[in-house]
């Protein structure tokens, strides 16, 4: 079967083009942005990428057409393809009808932390030896690629993404999945673009809620208000929580400042028998360790036991773009960071800042996430960066709003570029060696952090 797949780069897109190409279809795709990471494994697995939205993607017509939820009416090849009655469908449901039946699936939900918990979690699993299959919003370095079939028997690990599906279908994506096992991570008010209130999200959540039978298992994060109100609402399933609280069963306790060491206690056994194991891994800051501690707790339910899994979380490598170490020159290192949201920002700088015991901390930040687009956060950026000695600001075209006002807030420990090649040069020019400049953007930030490291050799070279 051929099928096209529209929006073909976008982090889901892609991963599901590799699972549809490693079950033997013809794949075709088309995108108007193309970028690594995603480009590049699409075209190392014969899959043919067509640049833009052009009704001669469609010919000669594909048996079906899997639409991205990034495409709308008026798009000229989504007209091509409702004129032409080709049958199409969306990426969500797609998965859901042709890879998802008779898996073990287990959905990891939450407004932060989606790909890293997902990662940790197929790795755990592949340690354990149980070759699972996966879908993950990024690529995790453990496996090289985003997505696999793995073991049909195996678990199948899903990033479940509360974004909606189609432009035909405004559920979220993760009610499509019908887990066995769903962790919810945290959740806070984000998609300004199509949700109007944190109400809007809890109740798309409820809905992933009402999906995972009585049998499974529902993992909820501690101390997260949002998502009690989500099981106010109605749960029909086991919760286990996991966090720092006595109460939960699953308890973290850091042994590092930066979460580099952390101790895990599951106390949800049989009556008096707890488990315990201490995780030592590559991985900073407390929110990468409750994301650890989450997918320990859904490993566990797959029968992988607590000392094996905090083991195997030794050999664990961050997925591409996750706090990702791009290069280092003169001593001066470039961080690839996903942050999308305040709070991304924020956690990411207070476990970068608890790792950096020499050299400065400086964040690099595009807001370019449809909330962040729209203002809708804006107040909070201020606060998320904290934690950084110095703050270099880009605001992309489209922005519905200036960062001049919030920049000049923050005085002399920020500044603010609209081209790419000034803020470039200025970042080169302040930074020095035993510095650690993080870089955080949801797009491509016009290969930023490649043209960080040729302007660092450069001024090397010139300083040698």
């Amino acid at each position: 079967m051929h099928l096209h797949i529209m929006g073909i780069c976008g982090t889901f897109m892609g991963s599901l083009a590799l699972l549809a190409r490693e079950m033997g279809h013809q794949v075709s795709g088309s995108d108007q942005n193309v970028y690594p990471p995603m480009s590049t494994q699409l075209v190392d697995a014969g899959i043919t990428l067509m640049e833009g939205y052009h009704a001669e993607h469609l010919s000669p017509a594909p048996d079906l057409v899997v639409v991205g939820n990034a495409l709308s009416r008026g798009n000229e090849e989504v007209e091509a393809l409702l004129n032409s009655g080709l049958p199409y469908t969306s990426g969500a449901q797609w998965l859901a009808e042709h890879v998802l039946p008779g898996r073990r699936v287990i959905a990891v939900a939450g407004t932060h932390g989606k790909t890293t918990t997902a990662s940790v979690l197929a790795w755990l699993l592949e340690s354990a030896g149980l070759a699972p299959g996966f879908l993950i919003g990024g690529v995790p370095r453990n496996f090289g690629v985003s997505a696999r079939l793995g073991d049909p028997q195996a678990p199948f690990v899903v990033e479940a993404d509360e974004y909606d599906t189609a432009f035909f279908d405004k559920r979220s994506k993760f009610v499509h999945y019908r887990p066995h096992i769903a962790i919810l991570n945290n959740l806070e008010f984000d998609h300004a673009d199509i949700f109007p209130d944190l109400a809007a999200i809890e109740r798309q959540f409820h809905h992933l809620v009402r999906t995972v039978p009585s049998r499974g298992h529902l993992l909820v994060a501690d101390e997260q208000p949002a998502l009690e109100r989500v099981l106010s609402q109605g749960a029909w399933t086991p919760v286990a929580h996991f966090g720092d609280q006595a109460a939960s069963e699953w308890q973290l306790k850091l042994e590092r400042a930066d979460a580099s060491r952390f101790q895990v206690i599951y106390s949800g056994g049989e009556p008096g028998l707890d488990e315990d194991g201490v995780v030592e891994w590559a991985l900073t800051g407390e929110h990468n360790a409750r994301n650890a501690l989450a997918a320990l707790a859904a490993a566990h339910l797959c029968g992988v036991d607590l000392a094996r899994g905090c083991a195997a979380l030794a050999r664990f490598e961050t997925p591409k773009r996750r706090q990702e170490v791009r290069g280092e020159i003169n001593g001066i290192q470039v961080i690839d960071d996903f942050a999308h949201h305040p709070t991304a920002i924020a956690a990411t700088l207070k476990g970068l800042r608890a790792a950096t015991t020499k050299g400065r901390l400086l964040a690099v930040i595009e807001p370019r996430s449809n909330t962040m687009r729209l203002g809708a956060l804006r107040e909070r950026l201020i606060e998320s960066v904290a934690d950084a000695d110095g703050v270099f600001w880009f605001q992309p075209a489209g922005l519905d709003w200036s960062m001049d006002e919030l920049v000049a807030t923050q005085g002399a420990h920020a500044q603010l570029f609209s081209d790419i090649d000034t803020l470039v040069a200025a970042v080169v020019t302040q930074a020095s060696p035993l510095d650690r400049i993080v870089v955080m953007s949801n797009g491509g930030f016009e290969g930023v952090h490649e043209r960080l490291l040729a302007a660092l050799a450069a001024a090397k070279e010139g300083n040698a």
